[in-house]
């Protein structure tokens, strides 16, 4: 080897060397100034409620302003564009959720791509849904309704809010495993399909467990089945769809993304911090409080979750022939 190509390598490396270090100490010293916190949603929605519970632990932890920045429209489409399209650099993240995933395929002609354009932080929080009856409705197991189902086609009407909206895909699920024909009745949120139910127009509600958790312990609701891998700790007595309807799982999440190419140093140290709040016992009472449990994980393992969560819900979205309304 010549004396000059030596001593060019050692130039390299020297150079990569200061680079990485640079990277490093950058990341190390990062947030110099507020982070954004963009999320698709109102103000006291659940992931506002749940960015803002973050949000202010981030703060804490990092000794920097996190800000939460409220985009709704679009069904979230407006703040996961602004994200994509933001620097990355780690001061603008995006509070990603079920609604994401199912937008992919539910949105025609996206200016964005979620894969290829958010880069994966950290999850938060998942929490199931709850199938529920009204009182007077014949049916006091999952089986139950599926049986009133098979026997009155077409004729059981379960409320959910809007049309590609995590409770109205996960209706949609279970009508593609079980066959079960039944009408569901997409309403503008959930308050009114709750109305609906209760006043006798339609026969339930598919909604969150902390939505309809009253009217359940009331007994104005009856809860047939929650939609999670496992049991809610609210209701811990209400058995998963799963245990009926095998391969069965739908659940709202909420996790935190950035702009693809945002430096790796600095997911990560986003990512430690994240995990560090969710294992704190307030932050996790306070989860459990709104219906769901903490859901930490690296950033490759928050990645993979997303990318399956947007091919499950593509397929159910084909199925259905779901169009945005």
């Amino acid at each position: 080897m010549s004396l000059l190509r030596r001593k060019f390598l050692h130039l390299a490396a020297s150079s990569t060397a200061l680079s990485l270090t640079s990277r490093f100490a950058w990341a190390q010293s990062y947030p110099t100034r507020p982070v954004r916190f963009i999320v698709g949603a109102v103000p006291g929605s659940a992931p506002d409620v749940v960015a803002r519970l973050i949000a202010q632990s981030l703060a804490e932890r990092f000794g920097q302003s996190f800000i939460v920045e409220n985009r709704s429209g679009a069904s979230g489409n407006l703040a996961t564009e602004a994200v994509a399209r933001a620097a990355p650099d780690g001061y603008t993240l995006l509070l990603v959720s079920a609604g994401n995933a199912i937008n992919t395929s539910l949105h025609e002609n996206l200016n964005f791509d979620l894969i290829r354009d958010i880069a994966p932080v950290a999850g938060i929080i998942s929490f199931p849904m709850v199938i529920t009856v009204r009182s007077p409705f014949p049916a006091n197991t999952l089986a139950d309704l599926i049986a009133q189902a098979n026997r009155n086609p077409g004729k059981i009407n379960i409320g959910t809010p809007p049309v590609g909206s995590p409770q109205h895909v996960a209706g949609e699920l279970f009508k593609m495993l079980t066959g079960a024909n039944i009408v569901l009745v997409a309403y503008r949120g959930g308050p009114p399909a709750i109305t609906d139910a209760l006043g006798g127009q339609i026969d339930g509600v598919i909604g969150t467990v902390l939505l309809l958790i009253d009217f359940i312990r009331s007994g104005k609701l009856r809860a047939l089945a929650v939609t999670g891998t496992a049991r809610s700790e609210l209701l811990p007595d209400i058995p998963t769809v799963s245990t009926i309807v095998p391969g069965f799982e739908a659940s709202q999440w909420i996790g935190l993304g950035a702009p693809v190419n945002t430096p790796a140093a600095i997911i990560e140290r986003l990512n430690g911090e994240t995990n560090a709040a969710l294992a704190d016992a307030k932050i996790k009472t306070r989860l459990i409080e709104l219906g769901g449990t903490a859901f930490p994980g690296a950033p490759s393992e928050f990645g993979a979750f997303v990318a399956a969560e947007t091919a499950k819900w593509g397929k159910v979205v084909k199925f259905a022939n779901l169009k945005p309304e």
